[in-house]
């Protein structure tokens, strides 16, 4: 028996309204993406990726369709339900990294942990190891503004994984890095699905980065193309 899709989106449409005008930004968008695959959609600017992304990771209701994440159709949750299930199960990476600046790298990945209440000692050692996976076990102890984009990326990946989520969404990861800094994040996402078996679904124009992934889809007028 096959294993069921990590995640699995339905005719997904999303509709902006404002009085009488509508802007129809998806329209029944289908995608199915396996545990460990690495997806990468590509698309112009304001053709709807971060809003799919939005959907796909809860923070954002679809006008239509439906979304199910590891069996869960997450949009028949509570708003409560939902944060809880977003918490536990999906990890989000963004251009700009959000590290809290007083915090340190490892505070940092600490944090969803922290959140869902999970034992400090328990989270600590994990957050330790994931630091070191993405190769700062020599700066976990430094704050935001003593590393390099490059390595405040890597930490940003890290709390990505800290609740060892079902799936990973990335929204132009390597878009504020340089062309070094990027091919190391490029090679560490790979590494990373291969060896935790983990799923990246990755709205990029960055082209590199897209022909790294196993599978490519393009976005565009409404419609995903794969």
């Amino acid at each position: 028996m096959a294993a069921a899709p990590a995640l699995q989106a339905r005719d997904i449409n999303k509709v902006f309204r404002s009085g009488d005008e509508e802007l129809v930004v998806l329209e029944d968008v289908n995608l199915e993406v396996s545990r460990g695959e690495v997806l990468a959609i590509t698309g112009a600017s304001g053709v709807g990726k971060s809003t799919l992304l939005h959907i796909m990771g809860t923070l954002e209701r679809p006008s239509g369709g439906e979304l199910t994440i590891d069996g869960q159709k997450v949009f028949e949750l509570s708003e409560t339900e939902t944060a809880h299930f977003r918490n536990r199960h999906i990890g989000f990476v963004f251009q700009f990294h959000h590290l809290l600046p007083e915090f340190t790298a490892l505070e940092n990945v600490l944090l969803p942990g922290m959140i869902a209440g999970i034992d400090l000692a328990q989270l600590r050692t994990y957050a330790t190891e994931l630091l070191g996976s993405v190769g700062l076990q020599d700066r976990i102890e430094h704050r935001p503004g003593e590393l390099s984009g490059g390595e405040c990326q890597r930490v940003a990946v890290a709390r990505a994984l800290a609740m060892k989520p079902k799936i990973v969404l990335a929204d132009e990861p390597s878009g504020n890095l340089d062309t070094a800094s990027s091919a190391t994040l490029h090679g560490m996402i790979k590494d990373l699905a291969k060896a935790e078996n983990q799923t990246f679904v990755i709205m990029t124009h960055d082209q590199s980065l897209a022909s790294d992934a196993d599978r490519v889809g393009k976005l565009e007028y409404r419609s995903l193309l794969l």
